[in-house]
């Protein structure tokens, strides 16, 4: 089987958006886990992304709370059968705490750099994240690829 069209690696901000019919950015990311359903391009996410999403929509500021079983479900239907997984080695940790280093940013940051590695191990063609600013300031190298949807 030949490659795809596009390798798609898609952050967690519009993970978490696209499952949430109440999130302000759900009609701009429902359409990318749409397209991910669809199988036209290859979807990826880095491993860690799934402890995010799920990390976020069980304290998400929403009524009703979404609970962890919810929160398992939306996982389970909308993100896991429809993108793959990268997997975060120590390799990627140690490249994203250089990086962070390198560009002198701090604190949570790393997590962003940590997506960013995935990415880029990966050979995204298009990186989705709503976090735009952070993620161009941590890969100059990527800016091109970088955009939110």
């Amino acid at each position: 089987m030949g490659r795809l069209a596009v390798k798609v690696f898609v952050d967690t901000s519009v993970l978490v958006a696209g499952c949430v019919r109440l999130h302000p950015h759900f009609v701009r990311a429902h359409p990318v886990l749409a397209a991910a359903g669809a199988k036209a391009n290859e979807f990826l996410i880095s491993a860690h992304s799934l402890a995010e999403v799920y990390a976020v929509l069980t304290t998400l500021p929403v009524q009703p709370r979404i609970v962890p079983t919810e929160a398992r479900l939306i996982i389970g239907t909308n993100i896991v059968p429809h993108f793959r997984r990268v997997a975060v080695t120590a390799k990627l940790y140690e490249s994203a705490i250089a990086r962070c280093a390198e560009w002198g940013v701090a604190g949570g940051v790393v997590y962003d750099a940590l997506l960013l590695e995935c990415a880029r191990s990966a050979g995204a063609d298009r990186i989705y994240t709503f976090n735009t600013r952070d993620f161009q300031r941590l890969a100059p190298d990527l800016v091109d690829r970088i955009a939110a949807p």
